[in-house]
């Protein structure tokens, strides 16, 4: 390879199943200038930066990128410093509750660099994007446009050789795209031996870069400066071009889009009328003051900047959000969110897919005819309708989740009519589509509209749709700038497109100064030559640093997850403390005394002067016993017959029953150790009075004289097992539940990006996750140990460093235990539920709480010794009652921080540093 290609790709094969997304593909890209990859949703060109970037396995051919082989571990390690990934979506790299400055400062930390350098490229970035107002603004409160800038700053900050962006600019605002490329231009006129490859939607992007490469089904169908692609098609634009280069049997399913002249309806309500309509979030207006009105049968077009409040006055249209202000009519009549009527005239399609992804297509349709109130015999007939109309009938028996995007969009067309609305509401219904979808998509909107009279409201980014709809509303921070059809507002504005004239408006309503160009970013100092080699390094503190502090950052600005860690501690504690008990006192009993004797009363008596029973009123018949047993209300009934009295005074052996509630059977049990031991002194004290002590002692117990003595627990309470158990149980639940969210979360929201393609390894990553977890489980294990001591007075006898430390190996090791079970996890219920089933059932039945290990046997001793809990109980418990110390305990201590290195490193190896 020379130094006039940055990648060579040679006979890539790249699978998903049985699915080709790269099929025997063998491609040249230069160096030193903009590529860009174009072609449908799903023909592979995210799969291709992936293997690129090195974020992504090779499984078949050999990628070449920066002169050498991205198959080998070295030279990706060392390449990671030289390539930057800004993976696709909206700011899917960034962390939504630090805030600019932080998230651009952790990727400084990820790449080495010190605290003076990190401040001084900050210093220029922010202003060069024009973000410098609103550092200190977390990231989850940005448009969408501001987060792709924020991505782009994150990207910068090492000065790559490489720059990877994947669909930059999907669901970015014209403004903020034309923003983000001329800031683009400015770095590469600065930087030109800086190579950039792009993956775009927007042919009108694509046509200003250097060269192209169009895909389609994993395979290069043409490359080359835009133009000559144009020329070869012998087409005019780029989007026609790519279109006549498609294969013929797919340029075959595509057709011309054209919008025909809408037939007034006889009917002058409008079909949406908004006056007025305002919502505010606390002291944030989204929506201000908007006012509009919409025709029956229109196509109208919904365009402002992100974050304009678009998406917000959809929701009110079609009562998701309640109206602050204002007014909002459906047909003539106010709009109510619990207006059903209304809701059924209505269909609405969000920006995100939104349908069953677990559903097949079919079932999807089924589900939603029905939760429609469509007629059964109807339903049937519908579906199909549908699915021929949208060309889903190949597909209906697929989940959404193997579809292309395309493919999703129809389908939520399709349910979206299902019940025939009048009005449609469209969210930016083509974003991320490609050409010939969308055309596709739209030529089924002109038929709703033109044939059918349904009314079309709809969102979006792409000018040549605005120019497609009847009227269209430009929209700015929560207020309309203009209304009109789109030619007419060209017109006014004395523009030469649409696209100039809304950038036009938008301009002139954020007091943008058209004369004034973004200038790159450039460092204040050079690099400091040891920052490579540190990037390149095995093992780094300041990179397990960088994701402990962000770690913890994002923790202390998260609190629910704070509640869960602290309070949530305390409230099992008080529950499990109180109301779990193996103490059984005051049983209820009630005596059926048939001999009314004053030993029958004296027998009576004992129960009733114990503290194990709790004397209810008597019983007066057999049948009552049957009755007031089995209601609940008595555990013991005393039977005793006529009789009793006579036979004890005549020293023949006296015959009661006793019954006992045995539904519980650990209950029962202990009742009948206490009624056996109550008649056992009732006949002591009986034998000594009529005998004297010596001949009783004789004739009872056989002349010896037992006395139970308990050790450790003298009260003999269970309150002293349960506080040192629940802190057991605590530490596991607690830890492991908040350390497995911590790693799946990244993988939800797509920051695990940034773990794939920086220089940080995998035991940085895992130990500086941990970190934070370790921490807020020591701070749960102080709470417990004082609201044991406190709430419970259950000091600890033995040795509190001991305990302490026992403690912290075994957070530790539940901690690693959580990271292991998130890293074969890829959603967030998944992983909690895991863990919690995996930690809880072993640590409650096989880990001391309800049976002592050592009295396991079999499968259930060898589950016990297996998890870390049966380690740290008998630490806890002795420590807590037997006053343990380090002599007594170091193995279980031993046997913890094996625990944890063992959970560590299968969380090492299980964890991929790049996708399959």
């Amino acid at each position: 390879m020379t130094d006039a290609v940055i990648a060579r790709i040679e006979r890539v094969t790249h699978r998903y199943g049985k699915t080709f997304a790269l099929n025997d593909l063998t491609l040249d890209i230069p160096a030193n200038c903009m590529v860009g990859m174009i072609g449908p949703d799903g023909v592979g060109k995210s799969t291709l930066l992936g293997l690129i970037s090195g974020v992504r396995k090779i499984q078949t051919g050999k990628v070449t990128v920066l002169n050498g082989n991205m198959a080998d571990a070295a030279h990706r390690r060392a390449s990671y410093s030289r390539i930057a990934y800004m993976p696709q979506g909206l700011g899917r790299n960034l962390y939504p509750t630090l805030s600019v400055f932080d998230n651009i400062d952790f990727f400084g930390r990820l790449f080495g660099q010190g605290g003076a350098e990190r401040r001084a490229r900050i210093d220029v970035l922010l202003p060069a994007t024009g973000l410098d107002p609103f550092a200190s603004r977390p990231c989850g409160k940005l448009s969408g446009g501001m987060k792709q800038k924020v991505s782009l700053c994150c990207a910068l900050m090492h000065d790559p050789d490489l720059l990877v962006l994947d669909e930059p600019t999907t669901g970015v605002d014209p403004l903020s795209r034309r923003q983000f490329w001329e800031l683009i231009d400015s770095i590469r006129a600065r930087r030109p031996a800086m190579s950039v490859i792009v993956a775009t939607a927007y042919m009108d992007e694509a046509s200003r870069f250097d060269w192209l490469a169009a895909m389609d089904d994993g395979k290069v169908i043409a490359r080359g400066a835009p133009k000559e692609i144009i020329a070869k098609a012998q087409k005019t634009t780029l989007d026609d071009a790519f279109i006549a280069l498609l294969p013929p049997e797919k340029r075959a399913q595509h057709q011309e889009v054209i919008v025909r002249p809408r037939t007034i309806s006889a009917d002058e309500t409008p079909a949406i009328e908004a006056d007025g309509l305002t919502r505010r979030f606390g002291n944030f207006v989204a929506v201000d003051h908007v006012s509009f009105r919409i025709a029956r049968g229109e196509i109208f077009g919904f365009l402002g900047s992100n974050g304009s409040g678009k998406t917000t006055t959809m929701k009110m249209l079609t009562g998701l959000l309640p109206v602050t202000e204002g007014s909002a009519k459906l047909f003539g009549k106010p709009m109510g969110a619990d207006d059903m009527e209304a809701r059924r005239n209505v269909g609405y399609m969000t920006q995100a897919f939104s349908l069953y992804s677990e559903l097949t297509v079919r079932q999807n349709l089924d589900l939603h005819a029905r939760l429609y109130h469509l007629p059964a015999n109807e339903i049937e007939g519908r579906i199909k309708e549908l699915l021929d109309r949208y060309d889903l009938k190949d597909v209906a028996d697929a989940r959404p989740g193997s579809l292309p995007f395309g493919v999703k969009q129809r389908l939520q067309l399709a349910v979206a009519v299902l019940h025939r609305p009048a009005l449609l509401i469209l969210d930016e219904p083509t974003s991320g589509v490609d050409p010939v979808a969308r055309d596709a998509f739209w030529r089924s909107l002109i038929d709703l509209s033109r044939n059918d009279g349904v009314t079309i409201f709809l969102s979006t980014h792409f000018m040549n749709e605005a120019e497609r709809c009847d009227r269209i509303s430009l929209m700015h921070r929560g207020r309309v700038l203009a209304v009109g059809a789109p030619k007419e507002l060209v017109k006014k504005r004395g523009s030469d497109s649409l696209e100039d004239a809304f950038i036009s408006y938008l301009e002139e309503a954020a007091g943008i100064d058209k004369t004034k160009k973004a200038e790159a970013p450039q460092p204040a100092a050079p690099p400091a030559k040891a920052a490579p080699s540190r990037a390149s390094r095995r093992f780094d503190p300041g990179r397990l640093w960088a994701y402990a502090r962000r770690e913890t950052m994002e923790l202390l600005r998260d609190p629910i997850r704070l509640s869960f860690a602290f309070i949530g501690p305390v409230i099992l504690m008080l529950a499990f403390g109180y109301g779990i008990t193996f103490d059984v006192e005051n049983l209820k009993f009630a005596a059926f005394d048939q001999d009314e004797t004053p030993e029958s009363h004296r027998l009576i008596e004992n129960f009733s002067g114990s503290r194990y029973f709790s004397e209810q009123p008597p019983i007066s018949s057999a049948a009552e016993i049957e009755q007031r047993m089995k209601s609940g209300e008595l555990a013991v009934v005393v039977e005793i017959p006529a009789g009793f009295g006579r036979d004890v005074a005549s020293l023949r052996p006296p015959e009661v029953a006793v019954w006992i509630d045995g539904a519980m059977p650990f209950r029962g049990e202990t009742a009948k150790g206490y009624v056996t031991g109550l008649g056992l002194k009732y006949a002591k004290d009986l034998a000594v009075e009529r005998l004297g002590p010596n001949m009783a002692s004789n004739v009872y117990l056989g002349g010896l004289n037992l006395e139970n003595r308990f050790r450790y627990n003298q009260a003999f309470k269970s309150v002293f097992a349960m506080v040192p158990t629940v802190i057991v149980m605590m530490l596991i639940l607690i830890p492991a539940i908040m350390a497995t969210i911590a790693v799946v979360l990244e993988k939800e929201t797509g920051s695990i990006a940034n773990f794939r393609s920086t220089p940080i390894s995998k035991f940085e990553f895992l130990a500086g996750k941990q970190f934070p977890y370790v921490a807020v489980g020591m701070l749960t294990f102080t709470l417990l140990v004082l609201m044991a001591f406190f709430v419970f007075h259950v000091p600890v006898k033995g040795s509190f460093a001991a305990l302490a430390l026992g403690a912290l190996l075994y957070v530790f090791s539940t901690c690693g235990f959580g990271q292991l079970v998130s890293t074969f996890t890829q959603t967030q219920v998944a992983a909690v539920f895991a863990t919690t089933v995996l930690s809880v059932i072993p640590t409650v039945n096989f880990s001391g709480l309800l049976v002592p290990v050592s009295s396991l046997t079999g499968q259930g001793r060898l589950i016990g010794v297996m998890f870390p809990a049966a380690w740290f109980q008998p630490i806890s418990v002795g420590t807590f009652t037997k006053g343990l110390g380090f002599s007594d305990l170091w193995s279980n201590g031993l046997v913890l921080a094996a625990f944890a290195l063992v959970y560590l490193l299968a969380a090492q190896i299980v964890l991929q540093k790049q996708e399959a």
